[in-house]
């Protein structure tokens, strides 16, 4: 890959685990999300009207992808209500490109040789290790770690898909401004329709939080969509998952969460067995 593809990634890895950071910080989620949304949908406006339309091939999978990263969205929500920043985080992002392997092998029938297999094996202790860090979890932790686990699922759907749609759009940037306008607003409708009032009510401190992880969450994911319309997608999704690492300091230092030995290299090895299954790809 030409070396500003690498950076390019690297730094959407840190814009992304320093919004998902932002988004855990607001204390009423919901409020943070939809301020996330509602901020990148006013950026998304100006982006339409500044690049040319996608290719009519690339809709198919961009209308997709808007349903799939509206689920990834509320599933995130969720478990960020829920769980800590520190172990959702990494469970997430690490059970994305665990899945996609195990997918390409078992309905694809694209095996992931030698290599992958270890990554595959590498990834599952690591996640089994941020799982159970503090013990066998709970009834009550479930839910938690469920939706953290299903956020991941839909990260494995919406990555192969913007990963193909992007190269038939035929423009980076009409691609990235269609999926985040058309995405952006479903939350907020959504939020209002159970609220049933004002989504902004009592918002207060959490609006320029709000903003400013809405501009880092457009910007991180236009970085990825870009990297993978010009660079190895298995290089990319590896350089990607740094961002674990990035957000285990941010969880410690910003949050205060005891991360512990455990918790560190558990996600140290999410990150490891990431890299050898995706650079072990043919």
């Amino acid at each position: 890959m030409a070396g500003t593809v690498p950076v390019a990634v690297l730094t959407a890895a840190v814009l992304h685990a320093v919004w998902n950071g932002l988004a855990h910080r607001i204390p009423d989620k919901t409020v943070g999300f939809t301020l996330i949304n509602l901020t990148y949908t006013a950026c998304a406006l100006v982006l339409v009207v500044l690049n040319p339309l996608p290719a009519a091939a690339a809709w198919p999978y961009l209308l997709a992808s808007v349903v799939v990263e509206v689920a990834s969205m509320l599933l995130l929500l969720r478990a960020y209500q829920l769980g800590d920043f520190g172990q959702m985080y990494p469970i997430a992002r690490g059970t994305a490109p665990l899945l996609v392997a195990l997918i390409s092998a078992t309905v694809l029938g694209r095996h992931p040789g030698a290599g992958g297999l270890v990554g595959v094996v590498v990834i599952c202790c690591g996640l089994i290790g941020l799982a159970f860090a503090r013990g066998l979890p709970g009834r009550a932790q479930l839910p938690a770690l469920g939706a953290a686990a299903g956020t991941g699922v839909m990260i494995a759907g919406y990555t192969v898909l913007d990963g193909v749609g992007v190269r038939h759009a035929g423009t980076v940037g009409g691609y990235v401004a269609w999926l985040f306008l058309l995405q952006g607003p479903v939350l907020a409708l959504i939020v209002r329709v159970r609220r049933g009032r004002s989504l902004l009510a009592g918002a207060g401190r959490a609006v320029p939080l709000g903003i400013a992880g809405g501009v880092l969450s457009l910007t991180a994911y236009a970085l990825v969509v870009w990297a993978q319309s010009r660079g190895d997608l298995a290089t990319v999704a590896a350089l990607r998952e740094t961002s674990i690492v990035i957000a285990a300091l941010i969880a410690t230092v910003v949050f205060r969460e005891r991360l512990g030995r455990l918790r560190l290299v558990a996600a140290l090895t999410v990150v490891s067995g990431v890299a050898v299954l995706e650079l072990a790809r043919p």
